[in-house]
């Protein structure tokens, strides 16, 4: 007698999510891949190049759609997971819709959400036609075209750290751990499309985790020219001119700064994705301080939910690199493999 496949559902369907129903769908396992947006693929759509080797992310993209596309894999669009539910049976899901899955297991990979820069009104962002976050100068950068609102060339761009990270007065004390050398990468972009352009990175500590991190930082510097000035940028405006103005204090040197910019750019954090908080709420998973999913334990259990036949993948837990991430997934995959055949 023929043995039915067991069941395992992914609740998103980034990085994470992809790389683990991939992987439980070549061990033979029958998964439903629920995907919030019209496709999988998660924030890696909108980028340009990784770090630390500016690898093209269509490379990476590729990959990952080459995995979801298995044949074991059902992938449902334009749909989140509401609450997952633990039972004698497995686990009950409620999709959005009201729609219920029946499933032996559930990963959780629901991701994180971009800080909106919009809730740093003292930069200006949405107010300046010319600050811009992170996204948007990878959006130029794979048009191919970087360029002021106006459509001319920028001879002068600061980049700012820790836009949404590290700072108290927007709840979030936490490190997104790739702004910096996100920074870093999109600094020599610029330089390598522009040369005559100034490129300045304002930051409060580099944090250059990850092989070749520190490596990159050094060619920014020796190769590219890239200059970086240690200190918090306090408030932007435009002139008569039309360039921006910022303030920022140089705390290596000492004193106060004022500098006109063409374009500044925000480099933008993660957050805990208002999916996965949705989720947690309703499916009574414990957040930890940094509203991130709480696993079970942070040395031998950083997969596990604490509730049974549920386990967790990728960045809803911290933030990570895509390196981290699939390895993130891949443990998760793990995991639940035992479980099922426990």
């Amino acid at each position: 007698m023929k043995t039915v496949p067991k069941h395992v559902l992914v609740a998103g369907g980034g990085v994470a999510g992809m790389e683990a129903a991939g992987a439980l769908a070549e061990m033979g396992y029958r998964v439903t891949l629920v995907e919030k947006g019209d496709d999988p693929g998660g924030h890696l759509l909108q980028w340009h190049a990784l770090f630390p080797d500016r690898r093209p992310a269509d490379e990476v993209r590729s990959y990952l759609r080459k995995r979801a596309g298995h044949h074991n894999i059902n992938i449902i669009t334009r749909t989140t997971v509401e609450k997952v539910r633990h039972h004698p049976g497995g686990v009950r899901v409620i999709l959005s819709g009201g729609t219920e899955e029946e499933a032996d297991a559930v990963i959780v990979a629901t991701g994180f959400d971009l800080f909106d820069a919009h809730r740093k009104e003292e930069y200006g962002y949405g107010i300046y036609d010319n600050v811009i976050t992170s996204v948007d100068l990878e959006a130029m950068f794979n048009r191919g075209r970087l360029e002021k609102a106006d459509g001319t060339v920028p001879s002068r761009i600061g980049l700012i750290h820790c836009v949404g990270s590290r700072d108290e007065k927007v709840n979030n004390n936490h490190c997104s751990k790739v702004c910096c050398v996100t920074a870093v990468k999109q600094a020599i972009e610029i330089r390598q499309m522009l040369p005559s352009c100034e490129v300045f990175c304002f930051y409060m500590d580099m944090r250059m985790y990850g092989p070749y991190y520190e490596e990159l930082y050094r060619e920014s510097q020796e190769v590219h020219n890239v200059n970086f000035i240690r200190g918090k940028v306090s408030e932007a405006s435009v002139n008569i001119n039309n360039r921006l103005v910022i303030k920022v204090e140089d705390t290596l040197a000492g004193r106060p700064l004022k500098m006109e910019l063409d374009i500044m750019v925000l480099m933008v954090g993660m957050e805990m994705a208002e999916s996965g908080a949705k989720l947690a709420e309703a499916s009574g998973f414990r957040q930890g301080i940094n509203s991130f999913l709480e696993s079970g334990d942070h040395h031998y259990g950083n997969n596990l939910s604490g509730i049974k036949g549920v386990f967790y993948a990728g960045t809803c837990t911290a933030p990570m690199n895509i390196t981290d991430t699939i390895s993130h997934a891949r443990a998760a995959v793990a995991e639940t493999v035992r479980y099922l055949k426990a």
